[in-house]
Parts: structure tokens; sequence; C-alpha cells
């Protein structure tokens, strides 16, 4: 089968199974309305996911090198199916958490660095960056498709608890026919196994984990992945900025949220696919230049008089800023290739990488709060932008020292290879 072809499956799959934990985009008012969720209690579900998750990654280095990804992708979509038919019964508080427990180790541990490893086997070194791309892109089409689904959904069944239900069912569903259509397009070729016994292959797993931790190349993409998703997750803060700042209706409000959540998503994902496969002719060069120019950006941005310019022109700054974020996004994980780490433990550097990159969902959220709340109107945000300013120079830094060492490692080899045909 084509690559592109099951490169579009894995995107149906990518795109749907974070839909049920993510439940609060659309059912956010029921969840307190009519399952009885206090505010509290709907965070520290997603508290509670973020902790197995986090945690759940150290498992993933073992995991997902050990079995085929034709196992753990489906097994991953229809585990989450399972917490999501146990939610649709809006159980208890405890249950909530439970679930959220569950869609986790399934959604996270399971399925997220296999799919990125199933992604990265599908294409050559030159063909990351776009492979990546239409990954990033074809989830924000997904989501934007299924989310709209579960919309109609409850609406039909009249917007209450019932409707909340009926929302989640669809949800659960869905995720279900994907998984089971997963397992028949994925191929079943990529596991350690070889003919060796359970221990020969644990024990080369074990020796991929540690060759993996001790790469310093992997290291140092990882920390690129790092400082994206810490400015990244400055994104949100763009909303109640305009709104406070520049005073625009709370209607331009949800339409902002819309563009700058799914439309930059689908346009950044190819965009910068392109520029870091046919411009930069490398996803790493392509992060260290984008990473100053979101320097420069956030810096400029920061120095306007926001008070006196114009809603268009903070529309349109912001979301241009959020455009180089999110065309750096799509392709972060395609340095997994270039960086040479070996493809047999594709699975263990994706997991590695998940477990560096995606810490800023820890503490970046927390840490612009409190700014907010502790400094009054554009001062508390300007210190917001300066700090995500701040995350994008250390990533210009980490990823300078990258290129440097991919480059000195190139010329290393080819003098040797040299000294080698004169020997």
């Amino acid at each position: 089968m084509n690559q592109w072809i099951r490169l579009c499956f894995l995107i149906l799959g990518g795109g749907t199974i974070y839909k049920l934990s993510s439940i609060k985009d659309v059912f956010y008012v029921p969840m307190q309305e009519d399952w009885g969720l206090t505010n509290t209690q709907i965070g520290l579900g997603f508290t509670a996911y973020a902790i197995v998750q986090t945690i759940g990654y150290f498992g993933s280095m073992a995991i997902a090198d050990r079995f085929s990804k034709k196992i753990l992708l489906p097994v991953g979509l229809i585990g989450v199916s399972l917490c999501g038919a146990y939610l649709s019964t809006l159980p208890s508080f405890t249950g909530y958490l439970v679930a959220f427990c569950g869609m986790a180790l399934f959604g996270e541990v399971f399925y997220w660095p296999v799919l990125l490893k199933a992604v990265r086997l599908l294409g050559s070194k030159q063909e990351q960056g776009r492979m990546f791309g239409f990954l990033e892109a074809g989830r924000g089409v997904v989501d934007v498709i299924i989310a709209s689904g579960a919309l109609f959904v409850f609406v039909q069944f009249g917007e209450g608890k019932e409707g909340m239900q009926a929302g989640l069912i669809y949800y659960t569903l869905t995720t279900l026919l994907v998984g089971v259509i997963t397992y028949f397009i994925v191929d079943d070729d990529d596991k350690i196994e070889a003919g060796k016994s359970s221990a020969d292959a644990n024990k080369e797993i074990i020796e991929g984990i540690k060759q993996v931790i001790k790469c310093p190349n992997l290291w140092l993409a990882a920390s690129s992945i790092f400082f994206v998703y810490a400015a990244y997750c400055g994104l949100t803060y763009f909303i109640p900025f305009l709104k406070q700042i520049y005073a625009i209706p709370v209607a331009m409000v949800g339409a902002y949220g819309i563009i700058n959540q799914y439309g930059l998503k689908m346009v950044g994902g190819p965009i910068g696919g392109f520029l870091a496969d046919k411009v930069f002719k490398s996803p790493i060069r392509y992060l260290k230049w984008s990473f100053l120019a979101a320097t420069i950006a956030m810096i400029v941005f920061i120095q306007l008089p926001h008070e006196s310019m114009s809603v268009m022109f903070g529309l349109i700054a912001t979301l241009g800023f959020g455009a180089i974020i999110f065309t750096q996004r799509a392709i972060f994980f395609a340095p997994m290739e270039e960086i040479g780490t070996p493809r047999k433990y594709a699975g263990s550097a994706m997991a590695f990488a998940c477990i560096i990159g995606y810490l800023p969902a820890m503490f970046a959220y927390t840490l612009y709060g409190y700014f907010l709340d502790t400094f009054e109107g554009i001062e508390g945000f300007s210190y917001v932008f300066y700090m995500m300013a701040g995350f994008s120079f250390c990533g210009f830094i980490c990823a300078t020292t990258l290129v440097k060492r991919l480059k000195n490692q190139s010329i290393t080899s080819s003098d040797q290879e040299l000294i080698n045909e004169t020997a």
C-alpha cells in the first residue's frame, strides 16, 4: 500500500484517539450542569492524565520497540474506546479519574510514541519534514470533523444529559471503528524479534534504551521539542490578551480560538514540512532559524503600542507568531531520523523525546498563569511574552549546537572514509 495512504490512516487514528480525553472542548458546561463535576474536579482529571502520561512514557521506551505497531496502535485506540464507553455512563468522580488514567495509559503509553515511530518509518530521511507536517495538518482536519460531529449529536439529543451521553457514545464508537480499521491497515514488520528468544529480545530492548539515553544528539533534539512546546503553551494566553487589551467581542474571541487552534495547525503542518525538507534540507536547520525568527518576532511584538493599535493588527500579529510555532510543532519530531538514531530503536527514541519534550505541560501553564494573576494588565502579559521569547532563544541555542555537532560528525565521517580509501 502506498506510504501516503498509510499515512492518511495513521492521521485518522491520531486525530480520533484524543477526542475523548478532550471532552471539555465540547462538553465543559454539561459536565458541570448534568454530570455534577466542579471546575476543580474537571481539572483534576487532566492532572491525573498528565501524571500517568509522563510516568508512562518511561514504559513506552520498553514496549514501543518490543511489540509490533500492528498490535500496539489498535490496542491504544480500542482501549481508549472502552474508557469512553465507561465515561458515557457518567460515573462518580472517582470513576471519572480512573477513566482519564486509563485513557492516558492507552492513548499516550501504548499509542502516541508508536504512532510517531510508524510515521518516521514510512518516509526516508529526506521526507521526514513532510511526513510529520502532514500528520499535524491532517490531525487538525480530523479534529474539526470529529468534534463537529459530536456537537451535532449533542444538539440532536437535546443538549442536556442525554445529549452529552450520546456525544460520548459517538466518540467511543468512532474510536473503536478506527481501531479495528487500523489493525487491518498497519503492517507488521518492525518489532524486535528476528527469531530470538524472549530473553534475548528483552536484552536487546534494554541495550537499545541504554543507547538512546546515552546519545547527546537525542538529548539536544528532545530539548528542542521542549522549547517549542514551552512557547506553544503560551499561545493560549493570546486569547485573554486580545479580550482584555484589545477589548475584542466575545464572538470574535471564539472565532479567533478556532483559527488559532485548528486553522494554524492545518496550515502550519504542510508549510513546516515543505520548508524543512525542500528549503532548508534539514528539520534541525529549520528549527534553528525559526527559533531565531520567533524570538525576534515576539520581542518586537512586546514593544508595540498595543493600547493604541487597531484590533485587526493585533489579530494578525498574534496569529503570525502562532504560525511560526505551529510550523515548528508540526516537524519537531522529524529530526529523529536526521540525528541517526537506529530505526530498530525508533520507538524508544520517540518515547524518550516525548518524556523531555512534553515536560512544559507540567509547569508552563501554571507559570504563565502566576504572572498574569500577579501583575495586572499589559505588564503581566509582557512577562509571559518575554518568557515565550526566552524559551525560543534557548531553543535557538540548542538547535544551533545540534547543527554544529551533526556537521562535525559528518566531516569526521568523511575524513575516515577518505583514510579508508587511501589505506
